[in-house]
């Protein structure tokens, strides 16, 4: 078969390819109670190996914090889970049924995976209302989204968000007005407008005082059952606020996993993260 027979049989209309299927609105499989499956992986960066054989599971439902040193593969891994990056070797499962390493980031997040990064990226110039209508799973196309009015169900979905996110009161704020801590809490608005299954929250707490900090542990454990959160952070004290399960990355791979007090009782981790 030659190349034009190739490109023809994969644009052939009756061929559906479960990639395509996992982006538009295929039903992720937690049939075994796991959302996320990480197995074997491994990738390295002109000769630096981020990720080392890294094998990790994220129940459905559960509250995940990942710890671990600089450099200990946390923000590689999360960019290998959304699409951003491609690994060497391993496989990385949305359920049982939808393989990650075959989808593009756009398909991976609309097929329910979303991630909030460190610094807040917020609509400063629109209102927290708007900013959580413009995050609406939906049609983004310029022309659909310019003409499209609000339905009855969408508003009740922004405000029962609002509720939420702590954020009713400040509904019609400009959403650049806000403090630090709001406009976190904003953006896991915004992720959540997309009705998500599992969000990735990275540093959550960074810069945000003890009275956000509290407020925002109150918003990730309620958020944990209707959706899997895996959340990466380096404040031991909010950590240990959250914490159900904890693993411990390092060179690449899971050193350690287990309560909060297994964790920080674990020689190895202590020797290589927690100090003496």
């Amino acid at each position: 078969m030659n190349a034009l027979d190739n490109l023809r049989n994969v644009m052939r209309r009756d061929q559906v390819f479960d990639m395509m299927l996992a982006a538009h609105g295929l039903e992720v499989d937690t049939s075994k109670g796991i959302i996320l499956y990480l197995e074997d992986i491994s990738v390295s960066f002109d000769g630096f190996k981020a990720i080392d054989n890294l094998n990790m599971y994220i129940r459905e439902g559960e509250l995940r914090c990942i710890i671990g040193p600089n450099g200990a593969g946390k923000t590689t891994m999360m960019d290998i889970i959304t699409g951003k990056t491609r690994p060497d070797s391993g496989s990385a499962s949305f359920g049982r049924n939808i393989d990650l390493l075959r989808l593009s980031e756009p398909d991976i997040a609309q097929a329910g995976i979303g991630r909030k990064f460190q610094k807040p990226t917020v609509f400063e110039f629109h209102t927290v209302f708007e900013n959580l209508e413009l995050s609406m799973a939906g049609d983004k196309r310029v022309w659909p989204t310019l003409v499209a009015r609000l339905t009855g169900p969408q508003r009740d979905r922004i405000d029962e968000v609002l509720e939420i996110i702590g954020l009713q009161e400040n509904s019609k704020q400009l959403a650049g007005s806000l403090s630090h801590g709001q406009k976190q809490w904003l953006e896991i608005g915004m992720l959540l407008m997309q009705s998500p299954k599992l969000l990735l929250v990275d540093e959550p707490v960074a810069g945000m005082t003890h009275q956000e900090m509290d407020r925002t542990a109150e918003l990730l454990t309620a958020l944990a059952g209707d959706h899997s959160v895996v959340v990466v952070e380096h404040d031991m004290d909010f950590v240990r606020s959250i914490a159900r399960t904890v693993t411990v990355l390092h060179q690449g791979s899971v050193l350690a996993e287990g309560t909060m007090d297994e964790v920080q009782n674990d020689k190895k981790v202590v020797e290589v993260y927690l100090g003496e």
